[in-house]
């Protein structure tokens, strides 16, 4: 279709992998097995453990790393910029411009990720220059031994200088005893805000939603390929990139609230289920939609992931076959959507305007 002679973006589009490669941790197995793909797909690949879905973000080190490209060869960020109300509407272009206030991975452990964290928006415009920090939250959508466990925030208060001292030693023992262990399964979430020191730990595959920038502040990198002390503190000094840092005790109801989703609705034959607790709307929105015969989603940019089964995506134009492991960028001129078959998929939007 076009609009005043320029071809419009109203199909929804299946995306293939977008794999970074030489991330600073082993994984990727557990990806190309949800996409179904073969392991030998990108050749001998131990350190391609994330896929960017959709992405308009760069790695930190930049050079165009981490976006998607379309078959044209232009990059989605630029076509994000070309055709904004195309792809999210006025309300959305209104509020944020083309920025789409989102990124989607698919992200996968072959060994526990060190322990981190992310800045807030404050901090990281005052510190590091971009316009936003990084809350995320997970989906688990597969663990190698059906149970598998993360490390989210510390189970007692921790000071500023023995965190430092932690660092400075890279006693890693000492960081992990004092955090929350926390089991995963299929099927569980979990919301990480800003400033919350995590760990995820090996051989979990999940989906993850975060907001669009790649920040991460290593408080533990002893013994990861390419790894230093300046790059965990991406060139700060570690007293100010430790800083922001929450070392408050992280309590038993605060976990709950951060594992919990909100109740699943019954529309007809499908279930639809808010994912992540209410907090997690301000930066994403995520839904976990069961279908038994069709559903109808209205008009909005998202991107889907077939979490099980098999269906058909229809809109006005055309239609899509869909199974397993497909992720599927959905521009707003798309309009009204229709989901056809026996199907799970996790529908992915930014915040609302």
């Amino acid at each position: 279709m076009t609009r005043d002679g320029v071809a419009t973006r109203t199909a929804p589009v299946v995306l293939g992998p977008n794999r970074p490669a030489a991330r600073p941790y082993r994984g990727g197995a557990g990806i190309l097995r949800f996409r179904g793909l073969p392991a030998n797909h990108d050749g001998v690949a131990e350190r391609m453990p994330e896929d960017f879905v959709a992405s308009a973000t760069e790695v930190f080190a930049g050079g165009g790393v981490g976006l998607t490209m379309l078959p044209d060869g232009t990059s989605l960020r630029d076509d994000f910029a070309a055709h904004p109300l195309d792809y999210f509407g006025e309300e959305h272009v209104g509020a944020f411009g083309a920025d789409p206030m989102l990124l989607v991975k698919l992200l996968d452990t072959r060994e526990r990720l060190f322990v981190h964290y992310h800045p807030s928006d404050a901090f990281a415009r005052e510190s590091l220059a971009h316009a936003s920090g990084k809350t995320e939250a997970w989906v688990i959508v597969a663990v190698d031994d059906g149970v598998g466990h993360a490390y989210l925030g510390f189970d007692r208060d921790v000071g500023q200088d023995e965190l430092l001292g932690w660092f400075e030693r890279q006693d890693v023992p000492a960081m992990l005893a004092a955090m929350n262990r926390v089991e995963l399964r299929p099927g569980d979430t979990l919301h990480v805000p800003a400033g919350m020191p995590h760990s995820i730990g090996p051989g979990i595959t999940l989906v993850e939603l975060q907001q669009p920038v790649d920040l991460s502040i290593l408080v533990e990198y002893d013994g990861y390929p390419d790894l230093d002390r300046e790059a965990a503190l991406l060139g700060l000094d570690a007293g100010t990139a430790l800083s922001n840092l929450n070392g408050s005790a992280v309590s038993d109801d605060r976990l709950v609230e951060l594992r919990s989703s909100r109740i699943t609705r019954l529309l007809g034959e499908t279930e639809v289920t808010d994912l992540f607790p209410e907090e997690a709307d301000a930066v994403f929105q995520a839904q976990r939609v069961s279908i038994h015969g069709s559903f109808d989603f209205d008009a909005a940019f998202c991107v889907l992931v077939v979490l099980e089964g098999e269906g058909v995506l229809e809109w006005n134009d055309g239609a899509l076959v869909l199974s397993h492991g497909q992720t599927i960028l959905v521009p707003f001129a798309a309009g009204r959507l229709t989901l056809r078959g026996t199907l799970t998929v996790l529908r992915c939007m930014p915040p609302r305007p």
